[in-house]
């Protein structure tokens, strides 16, 4: 049974029974040049490939005149759903020294897997354009606090002095409603929106920048470690539940989340994480599958190293605001 999108039939590649089989279709594309960007798009159906995020590739290995590679190959690394096929997509900018690509569509490690690939091309398209944005992470810990506003009103109050007029995004640690005070999660904990996502969107209001806050969510009976995202015009553009709750937070009677929302904001897609977040992977993979340019995090503390290790993992930035570390503004190419 022919296998096409189109009618017109499709490339297909078969693991032959062999565990050991890595290999696909390849194809040289001539005239490059290094700085240009281009647009590589291909679909794909899969039969009996276990783990297609990674048995399942597409890349480009850049060549120079030499027929050397130059620079690192780009892989494509997110997919869409369309019917039956897989959309693969992706824009890149062509290495310092590019003469030529190989369009790289291939198959590893699925003995018993097929793939087939259609509506494959490859396109140069225009620079992006510049997409400058300016983050402000605020680093204070409160102390002798009587409560959970007299803390939140510190943090506004820091934010008054010291965040720039120009910033678009304001980020806050994790807890702002209880770090400072004596009270328990149960004596902070408020629903959204409430007392502190209306103060903190009066202030993204006046200052037409987003704010994500890290506080404690009560919606019934239940309890959830939360970051809000606040839009500049004052509103909540959206919020996440802490996931991976540490053991300590789960005896003061939190619950996890239980899923990884993306926001589309006016500068691109932000995902958003909370401190033990960074101790797993899965997380920030979630968040950069679904297309987000940037992940904000408030946290208490930890190693940060791990910030380091999510943006290189998965190609973004991420950027911290907490009390027992430096703000972090990892990136993509961190050292």
């Amino acid at each position: 049974t022919q296998v096409s999108r189109g009618g017109r039939g499709s490339l297909a590649i078969n693991g032959l029974s062999n565990v050991a089989a890595y290999g696909g279709w390849r194809k040289h594309v001539k005239g490059l040049q290094g700085g240009e960007w281009v647009r590589l798009k291909a679909f794909y159906k899969a039969e009996s490939v276990a783990a297609e995020n990674w048995q399942i590739i597409a890349r480009l290995d850049w060549q120079n005149a030499a027929g050397k590679r130059a620079g690192e190959p780009a892989y494509v690394p997110w997919t869409q759903r369309q019917g039956d096929w897989n959309e693969l997509q992706s824009e890149t900018q062509a290495p310092p020294g590019t003469a030529s690509v190989y369009v790289e569509l291939y198959l590893a490690n699925a003995p018993q897997g097929t793939v087939w690939w259609d509506d494959i091309s490859l396109e140069r398209i225009p620079p992006p354009a510049a997409r400058k944005v300016n983050v402000a992470t605020v680093n204070l810990r409160p102390r002798n606090s009587s409560g959970r506003e007299e803390s939140v009103s510190q943090f506004i109050a820091t934010i008054a002095k010291t965040v720039p007029a120009n910033a678009d995004v304001i980020l806050l640690p994790e807890g702002i409603s209880i770090v400072g005070t004596t009270k328990s999660i149960l004596d902070v904990a408020e629903s959204i929106p409430g007392p502190t996502t209306q103060a903190l969107s009066t202030v993204a209001k006046a200052r037409k920048a987003y704010i994500v806050a890290g506080i404690y969510e009560k919606e019934g009976h239940v309890m959830y470690n939360t970051a809000v995202l606040i839009d500049r015009h004052g509103d909540i553009a959206g919020k996440y539940r802490k996931v991976y709750l540490p053991r300590e937070e789960v005896e003061k009677g939190l619950t996890p989340g239980t899923h990884y929302p993306v926001f589309q904001t006016d500068f691109g897609k932000v995902g958003l994480m909370i401190c033990y977040d960074v101790f797993f992977a899965e997380p920030a993979r979630a968040l950069a599958n679904q297309g987000a340019d940037m992940i904000l995090m408030p946290i208490w503390g930890g190693d940060e190293t791990l910030a380091k290790a999510r943006a290189i993992e998965n190609g973004v930035f991420l950027i911290t605001s907490g009390y027992d570390q430096t703000a972090l503004r990892p990136s993509p190419r961190s050292t």
